[in-house]
């Protein structure tokens, strides 16, 4: 059977388990005598096995098998875990994804295994008599690779749904799931009968261990297709069952499927277009002045718009997805650098749209970076100030009304303002009479290209290697970051970004003869120009709004538009954490949705638009980002 059409799913479903054996090990780590994340390993591990061994990809099977005798051994031992052993496994866990990733793209013959291989080998034989099992073929084995009697386990009989499609490939998921619960023999009829045109979906097999009735069934259904399954005598079927109390809950099918992510994509552009075209609908409903016709116009609206917010929906992904890589990061980073640090998540429930979610990487890499290797203190650094010798770092995203902070937070030596304000003088970057720095001005400093305070360059060297990387990609999404840090204290990176970037809600604005777009997410309040006193702070025109000084920016003065301005301008007010500014334009022509297009603003173009968009009227306009506007 050709089971390259499962090589996606394999790959999904194995890097969610290598992402768990990651989050086990560090869980182990800190409590060396907690045996508990040891079980856990061997499963996902052994599962991982299970799904190579039927995918046929030799070298993950044999990785994993290795890796699974020495947790079986560990396990059964109770032994805590010794630094020696926890690399081992950190290594063999790297080297199963690599060899994973090379396998899934044809390209087995480039991993490189036999080292990790012989190290696991070492390890358990040092830890007691163990029999290297040959790694058992797909669907039969103990979990410690003692195959079982013919006859002991329970038996399982399953029938697929008659419309699925794929019988036999399907089949073969449901024995993997089975692996995963408990030592599955006796598949009949054989894993070989599954490619045969007759087979109709129908199998059984007999499963070992101490698994009930309900968990062996949830895993048999997890692979989905499955009809009917009987358990050690019990047929199970949604909503039915032997022994179920007549006042049980019906269970339904499943409601999750796996959806190729380019799909939700091209439905995304799909809707962007329509939301485009609804514009113009409403454009020309309003010139018509026909009832059928503005009755239709709302129709088509109300229908868009909650299939837009469906669409938008099902992109939403929750931020652990990217959060989850970067403990291991932040631990070897640290082992590395000889430093002790906590690590700690907040928030991994927050969604995103993956859009978004898959641009962070980057931006949050180089800040936690920066938090280990120049905000943590060397643990004898931090004694001398009067700390703890381990350091703390807090990964944390929190929702604020239409937009999402992200934060990277560590306890650490702070910004020495005095030091980066003296290079910066070196440098030219600020003026040379300056005599401190405010934090937006700290960003700035730090945010140029190639700025670095570090006098001997590292791979991670200088508060600025990366910054300038984390700013320029925040305002591409149409975000803002900003900066807080107290000296001998700590230091705090917030980025705040849009939930969703392909479809906003914007205010638009008229300057000239132009239009702008400004997202609302950003937006406080209006006032006018010219009711509210004006005056000048640090050099800048200002207002003063409610006790609070609110720097203005003119438009049309920025953008260089000859003529007047009107008499009478609105002021938009916008806000960003605790950055407000104050934007003055001709008029407000409305609010509206727009979808955002990104561009490649030309050479010498003032940094204030983050993308463009199509009005209704077929006319392009830009949008203004707001964070370079602050």
């Amino acid at each position: 059977m050709d089971l390259s059409q499962y090589a996606e799913l394999f790959l999904a479903e194995s890097r969610e388990h290598l992402s768990a054996c990651n989050q086990l090990l560090l869980e182990w780590e800190r409590s060396p005598a907690n045996l508990a994340p040891v079980g856990g390993l061997f499963r996902a591990v052994h599962t991982v096995k299970g799904m190579a061994a039927t995918m046929g990809y030799a070298r993950v099977t044999d990785v994993a098998h290795r890796a699974e005798n020495l947790l079986d051994l560990l396990r059964r031992g109770g032994r805590p875990a010794t630094d020696e052993l926890l690399q081992l496994l950190f290594r063999a866990r790297d080297a199963l994804e690599q060899a994973v990733e090379l396998s899934v793209v044809g390209r087995e013959d480039e991993i490189d295994v036999a080292e990790v291989v012989a190290d696991l080998d070492g390890a358990a034989a040092q830890l007691g008599p163990h029999p290297l099992a040959p790694s058992p073929p797909s669907g039969e084995g103990e979990r410690g690779g003692e195959v079982p009697p013919v006859g002991a386990g329970r038996l399982v009989q399953v029938t697929l749904r008659a419309e699925a499609p794929l019988k036999g490939g399907r089949a073969l998921l449901v024995i993997k799931k089975a692996q995963a619960i408990g030592p599955v023999h006796a598949v009949t009829p054989s894993e070989s009968a599954f490619e045969a045109d007759e087979f109709d979906g129908r199998f059984s097999f007999r499963i070992g261990g101490t698994a009930g009735t309900a968990e062996i069934e949830r895993g048999v259904r997890a692979a989905g297709d499955v009809e009917h399954v009987t358990v050690g005598g019990e047929e199970r079927r949604p909503g039915t069952g032997a022994g179920a109390a007549p006042s049980a809950a019906p269970e339904t099918k499943s409601r999750h499927i796996r959806v190729d992510l380019g799909r939700l994509d091209r439905l995304m552009d799909l809707i962007g277009e329509l939301v485009t075209v609804r514009g113009r609908l409403n454009e020309l409903a309003a010139s018509a002045r026909d009832p059928a016709i503005d009755d239709v116009a709302i129709q088509v609206s109300r229908l868009s718009r909650e299939l837009q917010d469906e669409i938008i929906q099902a992109r939403m992904t929750p931020v652990w997805q990217v959060f989850d890589r970067f403990p291991r990061l932040v631990r070897d980073l640290a082992r590395e650098l000889g430093k002790q640090v906590a690590f700690r998540v907040e928030g991994k429930e927050i969604e995103l749209d993956r859009a978004i979610l898959d641009e962070l990487g980057d931006p949050l890499l180089h800040l936690l970076r920066n938090a280990v290797d120049h905000g943590i203190e060397s643990p004898a650094e931090r004694r001398r100030r009067g700390k703890q010798p381990e350091g703390e770092i807090v990964l944390a995203a929190v929702r604020e009304r239409a937009s999402v902070a992200i934060s990277v937070r560590d306890d650490g030596r702070g910004i020495d303002r005095q030091k980066v304000l003296e290079r910066a003088r070196r440098d030219g970057v600020v003026d040379p009479h300056a005599e401190a720095l405010t934090d937006d001005q700290l960003l700035r400093v730090l945010a140029r290209p190639g700025f670095s305070t570090a006098e001997a360059v590292t791979s991670v060297s200088g508060r600025g290697v990366g910054i300038d990387v984390a700013v320029t990609r925040i305002r591409v999404l149409g975000g803002s970051i900003e900066i807080r840090s107290v000296e001998g204290k700590g230091t705090t990176f917030v980025m705040r970004l849009p939930v969703t970037l392909a479809i906003v809600r914007a205010l638009i604005a008229g300057v000239g003869a132009e239009r702008y777009a400004l997202p609302l997410t950003y937006v406080a309040e209006t006032v006018e120009f010219g009711v509210q006193a004006t005056t000048i702070v640090e050099g800048r025109e200002a207002i003063v709004l409610r006790d609070r000084v609110v720097p203005l920016v003119h438009l049309r003065r920025l953008l260089g538009v000859s003529g007047d301005a009107p008499t009478r301008c609105p002021i938009i007010v916008l806000e960003m954490g605790e950055r407000t500014s104050g934007v003055v334009v001709d008029g407000m022509l409305g609010q509206q949705e727009i979808v955002v297009k990104g561009f490649d603003a030309p050479q010498g173009t003032l940094p204030v638009f983050s993308g463009a968009t199509i009005m209704g009227d077929g006319v392009p306009a830009l949008i203004l980002d707001a964070g370079g506007l602050l």
